[in-house]
């Protein structure tokens, strides 16, 4: 029974992780509409930073040199994404914006394939096919569309992000880096090119913005970046890298919810087709990717500090700064 609530525990958090990046797109939306993109970033990760930064305080453990190098390169690509992400999402819907970064499923194997040159079965390429055509669809309305300038920042992102995801596991492979710690760095760096970015704009918007502007902002930091990372890494240590994967990967899911339930957006017919085809198709790549690494003969052992249960963490931190 005491495993059992365990394990109800643990899927109820990473569940709490989806929903709560699910529900980013639109809080995001809300204040590129009060505040320039560049300052709506600038603060969320001054925020981000300073509760990092009090979590290795208390834990009393700071960066290592070569932690702080992989945390710096990874905070310039995952600074990139955002900025991607955030001026998408004020030109489109949250709903599109929710759908179309869940295309960095399909696009993270691609790249790691190409890289790797273990090619993934043909069935996975019918997957990303299929998520195209999902795309196309979503950003069609009453008929078919090119993407709008918004989709087109937001497909972006999801391709930048996939660049990021291989990064993680390439640089991170079989060194006992902490994760918290590579993190950390990260946000620090986001504050700073976010800052410069914002110039004087940062310190003339900052009075200017309400309750609840500065409630969206402490939503997206700490609810979406410092529990989403603390809970995934908490729940990822205790349940499997695929049922992780699951829970989250319900995110999409969310954010259509968010965008027609709270945030008075609409879907036609031919973009739900779009929205569900793009769900489907993620979710059956992400299947057929699984099998295929099981099947694939395993790397080499990994340095003993650095468990799978790491490295799978890991992975999952290039999204929790969103």
């Amino acid at each position: 029974m005491t495993r059992l609530r365990t394990t109800y525990a643990v899927d109820a958090v990473l569940l709490g992780v989806a929903v709560v990046w699910g529900t980013s797109y639109l809080v995001a939306k809300d204040l590129t509409a009060v505040a320039a993109v560049s300052v709506v970033l600038a603060l969320r990760y001054l925020l981000t930073a300073g509760s990092l930064l009090a979590c290795c305080a208390a834990s009393r453990s700071a960066p290592s040199r070569a932690e702080t190098r992989v945390g710096a390169l990874l905070g310039c690509t995952q600074a990139a994404i955002l900025a991607l992400e955030t001026a998408g999402v004020a030109h489109t819907s949250a709903t599109n914006a929710g759908l179309l970064i869940s295309l960095t499923v399909v696009c993270t194997p691609l790249l790691e394939s190409v890289w790797s040159r273990d090619w993934l079965p043909a069935r996975f390429f019918v997957a990303a096919t299929l998520a195209v055509v999902g795309v196309g669809l979503l950003v069609s309305a009453d008929g078919l569309a090119a993407p709008g300038g918004g989709d087109l920042l937001v497909l972006a992102a999801a391709g930048v992000r996939a660049t990021h995801v291989t990064l993680i596991g390439r640089l991170t492979a079989g060194r006992a880096y902490r994760s918290l710690q590579i993190t950390t760095v990260q946000a620090v760096v986001g504050t700073g090119v976010f800052a410069l970015a914002a110039g004087p704009r940062l310190p003339d918007t900052v009075p200017q913005l309400s309750g609840p502007d500065w409630a969206r902002l402490a939503y997206l930091a700490l609810a979406c970046s410092v529990f989403a990372f603390l809970a995934q890494t908490w729940a990822i240590r205790r349940t499997s890298a695929s049922r992780a994967s699951l829970l989250m990967g319900t995110e999409p899911v969310w954010a259509v919810a968010a965008g027609v339930g709270l945030g008075d957006e609409s879907l036609t017919a031919l973009s739900a087709c779009g929205a569900a085809l793009i769900v489907i198709a993620t979710y059956w790549g992400r299947a057929v990717e699984g099998r295929h690494r099981e099947r694939v003969e395993p790397p080499t052992a990994p340095d003993a500090a650095f468990t799978e249960a790491d490295y799978t963490e890991l992975q999952v931190q290039a999204q929790p700064l969103r």
